[in-house]
């Protein structure tokens, strides 16, 4: 049962080593919300969401989406503030997060390493 708190400790990554497919895979979900957002990681985590021996992918899909999600809302929050000119601010801060954090997560996935956004809420579970 959950305490109803989005910011809790992500679960840990599943454990056993990757393929090169998946590895694969999941450089191109987290890679790919730099251009088309949450699109892309919800098609993979839905693909392989009752896959059991796709559980890296799954892993990193969720994160990604989740981590998407996250930079929707502040997207969003960025374009009402707008009005008062600290949006475009905030937009701008969240677009260089997502470029800089999507690489990093999207190296660590190819190395074989489950990758957690530093800030994320943790919609899918």
């Amino acid at each position: 049962m959950t305490d109803g708190n989005e910011f809790t400790a992500p679960p840990p990554a599943p454990s056993g080593a990757p393929s090169e497919d998946q590895k694969t895979l999941a450089l191109i979900t987290h890679l790919s919300g730099i251009v088309l957002g949450f699109i892309v990681p919800l098609i993979i985590w839905l693909i392989n969401k009752d896959q059991a021996d796709k559980g890296f992918i799954n892993d990193q899909a969720k994160e990604a989406l989740n981590f998407q999600i996250t930079l929707l809302f502040v997207y969003v929050v960025g374009i009402v503030l707008s009005i008062i000119l600290i949006g475009a601010l905030i937009n701008m801060a969240a677009w260089v997060a997502c470029v800089v954090l999507s690489i990093i997560a999207g190296i660590k996935a190819q190395k074989g390493e489950a990758y957690r956004y530093p800030f994320a809420i943790r919609l899918i579970k």
